[in-house]
């Protein structure tokens, strides 16, 4: 997975500034929306993309972030959609005490610490795929969701692409680019586990 993010910054310099926003935005939008795109890098594409950004004055940080920022919050939006009217529907037909038990547990959390996870999400890769559906599916309140989704939107999508586009303005980083997406790769995922254990002690 390293060696495929690694190349990602060469190969989207290659590109066109209108094809990679529109190709960043429905990886993003994929990644977050549709169920099948929790196995695609989500971060390392970002920070990829912040770097090629940099690196090419033709790519407008502004147009490229707003893109981002958009496919990120309308793909868990969707995602939350289709928990809400698929999901639970089909979770209500199983009466059994074992579905029983795991929708009330499913609606407690949501309920007591689903804004803040919804947020977390974002930087767990593949689990942020499936969270939004799950909180669909769990009936949790819209508006919470919706902030939720936007600040993770924010300090994820825009977040992880403005890092490897200011990274790019250090020399060393040219020469260093793959390390750098690697460790915020990393650094995004230990930080949120490590967040998710304490709280579960």
């Amino acid at each position: 997975m390293i060696e495929l993010a690694a190349s990602f910054d060469e190969r989207f310099a290659s590109i066109s500034p209108f094809i990679l926003y529109l190709l960043i935005g429905a990886i993003v939008f994929v990644e977050t929306g549709v169920l099948l795109g929790f196995f695609l890098p989500g971060d390392s594409i970002l920070f990829s993309a912040g770097l090629v950004a940099a690196a090419h004055g033709e790519v407008n940080i502004l147009v490229l972030v707003t893109v981002i920022f958009l496919a990120a919050f309308f793909g868990d939006q969707v995602g939350f959609v289709l928990g809400r009217v698929i999901g639970r529907p089909y979770l209500e037909k199983h009466k059994g005490p074992r579905i029983q038990k795991m929708i009330e547990r499913s609606e407690r959390f949501y309920e007591q610490t689903g804004w803040w996870a919804v947020v977390a999400a974002r930087f767990f890769p593949w689990i942020r795929t499936f969270v939004p559906p799950i909180a669909g599916a769990s009936m949790m309140n819209y508006y919470k969701f919706l902030s939720a989704n936007a600040l993770g939107a924010l300090l994820w999508g825009v977040g992880i692409t403005l890092a490897g586009y200011y990274a790019a303005t250090l020399p060393w980083v040219k020469t260093s680019s793959y390390a750098i997406a690697a460790f915020f790769i990393t650094a995004s995922v230990v930080s949120s586990l490590v967040s998710y254990l304490r709280h579960r002690r």
